[in-house]
């Protein structure tokens, strides 16, 4: 894919996230690659990540919130994510397969990384500029998957998919938390 053809497909996705969807599914990816695609759009958060932590150091966080635990922390959100979205989408009565939502997913995280460089370096020059692109990015966020979902799963309206977006997003807040508090992450940690 030229860089051309990849800003006009992100363009698209926006616009038109079904069509996108479905255009990413029609193309009978393999799961190697379709994995392949999920690990680079890991790599690709938390090469974001590295730069966001050289252009924007946070004195918060401690130093093993570096760019590699990010991504490894991202790995395992996709897979949960990934795995979530399937069981409870098919218990909401969806047909997605776990394959063919990791495809979308992963197309997702790495729009999600482009956007993030956009806000970061629009941050940079302007905070408020920066705010503005981070809650354009989060609303389009949102909408993207919500589309997604509902052709993944063959959803019959938009609503059942933000119904699965908002279970989905629920389990994994609890999952996080219990996650970095095995980890060992507390508040004390990240104050200290």
């Amino acid at each position: 894919m030229t860089p051309a053809g990849f800003l006009r497909l992100a363009l698209q996705t926006v616009a038109a996230p079904r069509e996108v969807a479905r255009l990413l599914l029609a193309m009978r990816l393999s799961r190697e690659a379709i994995l392949t695609a999920l690990a680079l759009s890991v790599v690709l958060n938390g090469l974001v990540a590295g730069i966001s932590f050289v252009l924007v150091p946070a004195e918060a966080l401690p130093a093993q919130f570096g760019p590699v635990f990010v991504a490894g922390i991202l790995a395992l959100e996709l897979a949960v994510t990934i795995v979530l979205l399937g069981v409870v989408g098919r218990a909401l009565g969806g047909t997605g397969r776990d394959i063919e939502i990791a495809l979308l997913l992963a197309w997702f995280h790495v729009l999600r990384a482009l956007a993030q460089l956009v806000v970061l370096l629009a941050g940079l020059l302007s905070s408020a500029l920066g705010s503005l692109l981070l809650v354009a990015a989060l609303m389009a966020g949102v909408w993207i998957l919500i589309n997604f979902l509902e052709v993944a799963h063959g959803f019959s309206d938009l609503w059942k998919a933000l119904l699965l977006l908002v279970i989905v997003t629920i389990a994994l807040a609890f999952a996080m938390v219990l996650l970095l508090v095995l980890a060992g992450v507390s508040p004390e940690t990240m104050a200290g």
